[in-house]
């Protein structure tokens, strides 16, 4: 998974972004001002920026105009007004979110980024399980295991928030698009025959009167990219 460097003056923003990154399996390192920002990238290689604007000593702006080409950045601020969405892209940003976020939309679009700059993960392997996500195709003890197009986009969606619970609505929106005019028990069918498929009976939970989680503690269960 990626390494991260959170820049983000708010100390609770700071750790409920870090704390939600880990779970899904991504290193964060986490600074509270822009010259730390600077000081972090000499120290480290890091595969994404997520960069507040309003922050000490040197503003996000500032800091943008003298990182490197090559680090992926996405601005998270306060700071909606369009000219300062069109200034934070003009200077290089990749993407650009205004508080208050989700975070599972934060995390859809840090993948997004990850992707389209090649540092994203291609496969995932839980117990005898391998998904490729490039090709879509997903195998068990090595046999491929037959999905439909919808079926692996809800695959995918778990493994892209694996450790979070997800409500059936949440599912419903990433999988199937926000237009999406079914009910939930759609949600349930399908998890029913993934579960059926993989053999994830134990590690597809479902959460309470919400929805749920793909449940995944291995450290090594993140093959290479």
């Amino acid at each position: 998974m990626a390494l991260i460097l959170i820049a983000e003056d708010e100390a609770a923003i700071n750790a409920l972004i870090k704390k939600n990154l880990e779970l899904v399996g991504h290193t964060c390192i986490c600074v509270f001002d822009g010259e730390s920002v600077l000081y972090e990238i000499e120290q480290n290689t890091f595969d994404l920026i997520l960069l507040d604007i309003m922050m000490p000593k040197l503003d996000g702006f500032q800091v943008l105009e003298r990182l490197p080409e090559n680090i992926p950045t996405i601005f998270i601020t306060a700071r909606g007004a369009v000219k300062d969405k069109v200034k934070g892209l003009k200077l290089g940003a990749d993407d650009y979110i205004v508080k208050p976020f989700d975070m599972i939309e934060l995390q859809a679009r840090i993948e997004s980024v990850l992707r389209r700059s090649g540092k994203s993960e291609n496969f995932f392997v839980l117990h005898d399980v391998r998904v490729d996500r490039e090709s879509r195709q997903v195998f068990r003890e090595e046999v491929l295991v037959d999905f439909t197009p919808q079926e692996f986009l809800l695959i995918d969606a778990l493994i892209a928030n694996r450790n979070i619970a997800l409500s059936r609505y949440k599912l419903l929106q990433i999988a199937w698009g926000y237009d999406f005019e079914g009910d939930t028990r759609t949600v349930d069918v399908h998890i029913h025959k993934i579960r059926k498929k993989l053999g994830w009976e134990q590690v597809l939970k479902t959460v309470y009167k919400l929805g749920y989680r793909l449940e995944d503690r291995s450290k090594h269960a993140v093959k290479s990219r």
